[in-house]
């Protein structure tokens, strides 16, 4: 195993009521990953390494540096000793707006609010979500009990998030794990973005509880449905009434809570 590995192992002292004994396990890795546009450092995110050309792309899109995947001119994935540098070449335009907006900062294990300098800036205009996706419910059933099977990393470790995107029939289609949250959900978008798949045809599920940057984030990629093995946030259901998205919190097993426009569930 190396650095650039999602899974470690390493040795542990396991305590059993009176008892003391010596064991190894696999444990999430975790590395800290610079973001440069077009030659600026924009944040540091730590993440798991893997999957990095789709985290770009995710990011990219959903944090609004770029409209359009195509923006995207070039991406260049280095390893340091300390870390992994993302070089990501963007239009002239897009650089100019970026540089106006923020400024570098430092994040924690992918939190939404990494690089924000304002609260204008995390909390953004509502994007309003035009898609006439409907599923049935055994759909949304089906995505979200498969979902474990696709989590390799997290069935080792216990200790990582995952983001999936399933077709309208429950099937699921993009899978991925991160130790955040939101990046798992980037990298989904991202995986989207460079297959040329329009997110808006299926929905998505996540792991954790349905902030509301991941209702931002599934807005800005047109998707309707956002389902959360926990609950939401108060802002997340508020946004997300707002900009038309069905918002699915506690999908376990067959049973859910719908916060927001639960018509789009047949």
């Amino acid at each position: 195993m190396t650095a650039d590995d999602p899974m470690l192992e390493h040795a542990f002292v396991r305590l059993e009521a009176d008892s003391r004994s010596d064991d190894r396990a696999a444990i999430a890795n975790e590395r800290p990953v610079a973001f440069v546009y077009s030659g600026k450092p924009h944040v540091v995110m730590m993440c798991s390494p893997g999957d990095l050309e789709d985290l770009a792309y995710g990011f990219s899109l959903t944090e609004g540096i770029v409209s359009r995947a195509d923006e995207i001119e070039r991406i260049e994935v280095s390893t340091h000793a300390r870390g992994v540098e993302l070089a990501i070449t963007i239009p002239a335009e897009a650089s100019e707006r970026l540089a106006k907006r923020t400024r570098a900062l430092a994040g924690r294990s992918g939190c939404g609010l990494c690089g924000v300098e304002a609260i204008d800036d995390a909390v953004r205009p509502v994007v309003s979500v035009s898609s006439v996706l409907t599923l049935q419910r055994a759909a949304l059933y089906d995505a979200g009990m498969a979902l474990d099977a696709h989590q390799p990393t997290n069935r080792e470790t216990h200790a990582v998030h995952a983001a999936a995107w399933a077709r309208a029939d429950g099937m699921l289609e993009v899978v991925r794990e991160d130790i955040g949250r939101h990046n798992a959900l980037d990298k989904v978008l991202g995986a989207l973005a460079r297959a040329g798949t329009d997110p808006s045809t299926g929905f998505l599920i996540v792991t954790s509880r349905a902030s509301f940057e991941l209702v931002q984030k599934a807005a800005v990629a047109g998707v309707a449905l956002l389902a959360a093995v926990s609950r939401p946030t108060g802002l997340a259901i508020k946004i997300a009434e707002a900009s038309g998205i069905t918002l699915v919190g506690l999908l376990r097993g067959r049973t859910a809570n719908i916060y927001s426009h639960p018509e789009r569930i047949t």
